[in-house]
């Protein structure tokens, strides 16, 4: 058993029994992890607000038996602008969709990390949000290597994902709405 830290993103988040969640992270170092965070759904926790969806964390692990527990997290960037506007989180909610379901977990890519954390900042304080999707959408599958980059070609990247994760994703219905 042993200890360690990591820099990531929350991008993901499920309830887990009375009091604990199961929080999905992109990490620096390790890729995309599930961590068991003990005891944050209770009021007195001082990790909870830390663990909220987009925040990025150094998040100090305890290897359990099954997955890595929380033992401590400290917020480096919370995305504030980003979580006040609708339209913006709702962008937001699409690209850690889009993380989650093509990463595999436990593959470390600091690539799709770096992207991962330009596009969240771009989505902060940039206007065209579409524009800034559709790059991260071709960017994230070319880093991946499902698609090799055609300049002249513009291609429905949302169809390509889908076809990639067989099941249609959560977010396209309300992508229309908010552009």
């Amino acid at each position: 058993m042993r200890s360690f830290k990591v820099e990531g993103i929350v991008i993901k988040r499920s309830n887990y029994s009375e009091a604990d969640r199961i929080v999905t992270i992109f990490t620096k170092q390790n890729g995309k992890i599930k961590v068991k965070a003990t005891g944050v759904r209770k009021i007195t926790s001082r990790r909870s607000p830390h663990i909220e969806l987009l925040n990025y964390c150094i998040f100090g692990l305890y290897q359990g038996k099954n997955m890595p527990a929380l033992t401590e997290v400290e917020s480096k960037e919370s995305f504030p602008s980003l979580k006040k506007d609708l339209r913006r989180i709702g962008f937001a909610y699409h690209v850690c969709e889009l993380v989650d379901g093509l990463c595999a977990e436990n593959q470390e890519n600091q690539d799709v990390f770096m992207l991962l954390g330009r596009t969240l900042r771009k989505l902060s304080k940039e206007e065209n949000l579409p524009e800034i999707i559709y790059e991260f959408e071709l960017e994230l599958l070319r880093l991946l290597g499902f698609y090799k980059s055609n300049l002249n070609s513009k291609i429905n990247t949302q169809e390509l994902i889908e076809n990639i994760l067989e099941r249609r994703l959560k977010t396209k219905q309300i992508l229309p709405q908010l552009s």
